[in-house]
């Protein structure tokens, strides 16, 4: 009963790939190069959670296949919401769990049961600019207002985490692993809401992903960090191969 991850599949078999993504080789057979990946190292027990941006459909009929893909993976497929997700309305994972039950399990004010753990999560928010560099690349400023609007999105998903958090609390749950699609930290941070929401519940580990792009891979926290551990779990910094948690 492994755990594993990855996020930012951004799947496309009903919509166009981005123009950037396409000209990036990592991105070239994406799909066939993760599913032969879960094929060799998932097995019906284990569960994998796939950490935000998963279609670039705008509409469940436009990401029907995409999620079909996702469904025929090896294993207990868990989701979180990511910041391109159109198809999930966040008002709406109820429905989505009753539609998708016993194929996908969708990851927003709730929690899904792993061994003793309970695997909790949201989508997540960070400040990310625009930020005003000189010559040598170095922050001179950012966008303020947009800083505040952020600042409020911080607030709303931070909510809805503890709701995740507290949720699993109830049932029993003592024991957690942390999910979200943004980063925990902006650029500009060392801690933030969720660093400190995840040392306040004990979460052992925290995944995260949005950070693709080899110049993105360094925005936010790896390693251990007051006793947490913090992984970057975007498919294309793995190379499509699922990260294993425990």
């Amino acid at each position: 009963m492994s755990l594993f991850a990855l996020g930012d599949l951004h799947l496309h078999f009903q919509t166009p790939l981005k123009a950037r993504m396409q000209k990036d080789r990592v991105w070239k057979n994406h799909e066939e190069k993760f599913y032969q990946n879960c094929i060799e190292l998932i097995h019906p027990d284990d569960t994998l959670v796939l950490v935000g941006d998963h279609s670039w459909g705008k509409n469940l009929s436009e990401c029907g296949q995409d999620l079909q893909y996702i469904s025929d993976l090896p294993g207990h497929k868990v989701l979180l919401r990511g910041n391109h997700d159109m198809f999930w309305d966040a008002k709406k994972t109820k429905s989505l769990n009753e539609q998708f039950q016993g194929r996908l399990f969708f990851l927003q004010d709730n929690y899904f049961p792993y061994r003793d753990y309970a695997l909790v999560g949201t989508k997540g928010h960070c400040f990310e600019g625009p930020f005003y560099l000189n010559r040598r690349g170095q922050i001179l400023g950012w966008d303020e207002e947009n800083e505040i609007h952020s600042s409020k999105l911080v607030a709303r998903e931070a909510e809805r985490l503890r709701n995740s958090f507290e949720a699993a609390r109830r049932d029993g749950y003592r024991r957690f692993i942390m999910f979200l699609h943004y980063p925990p930290t902006s650029i500009l941070e060392e801690e933030s809401v969720f660093t400190a929401m995840a040392e306040e519940y004990g979460a052992e580990h925290v995944i995260y992903a949005h950070s693709h792009g080899e110049s993105r891979f360094h925005d936010s926290i790896q390693g251990e960090h007051h006793g947490v551990q913090y992984h970057l779990a975007s498919g294309d910094f793995l190379r499509w191969r699922p990260l294993q948690i425990l």
